[in-house]
């Protein structure tokens, strides 16, 4: 189910949703209400082999699949501060020469709800590799070169586009 399917009253006034759609507009007191995108940052993470980190995820969805650092962006946070707390949350890293590197469209599923996501992709070095640990929702971690990566062991199509455009 996406966000826009669980309206059914106006949260606002609580008046009974008249119509479905995109926006949400509610007939009673007119609040308007947009169903965009959440906003999500990942980091192809290197080391000085070049090396990518990658994550097994130990929570779903996706679980037990392959990821790189990364999660949702808070309120009043730049995206690649989002990622540096990301990855210190995850991994215990910190991150250095952090570059934009595209933009992916994803989903998200949590708790029966379909997040439509905008991810934002960067990378990055890691300022000290040797320090990476398995923290939140990491089952396990693996340093190897990008063009070695299965993207069939991918957890997202987000990601996998992202390290295909990072190869070249």
């Amino acid at each position: 189910m996406e966000p826009s399917q669980v309206f059914r009253f106006c949260p606002r006034c609580g008046a009974k949703r008249d119509r479905r759609g995109t926006p949400f507009e509610c007939g009673a007191c007119g609040l308007l209400y947009y169903f965009n995108p959440c906003a999500a940052v990942a980091g192809i993470v290197l080391n000085s082999a070049g090396e990518a980190l990658l994550l097994r995820r130990a929570k779903e969805p996706a679980k037990g699949r392959l990821a790189v650092p990364g999660g949702f962006i808070d309120i009043a946070e730049r995206a690649e501060d989002a990622l540096c707390r990301e990855t210190r949350e995850e991994v215990g890293l910190e991150l250095s020469d952090v570059k934009f590197l595209c933009s992916q469209l994803n989903s998200y599923l949590y708790k029966e709800l379909t997040y439509p996501v905008l991810d934002l992709f960067f990378v990055a070095r890691a300022s000290n590799p040797e320090a990476a640990q398995s923290l939140d929702g990491v089952e396990s971690f693996i340093w190897m070169k990008p063009q070695s990566v299965n993207l069939e062991e991918i957890a997202f199509p987000s990601i996998r586009a992202a390290l295909q455009q990072f190869i070249g």
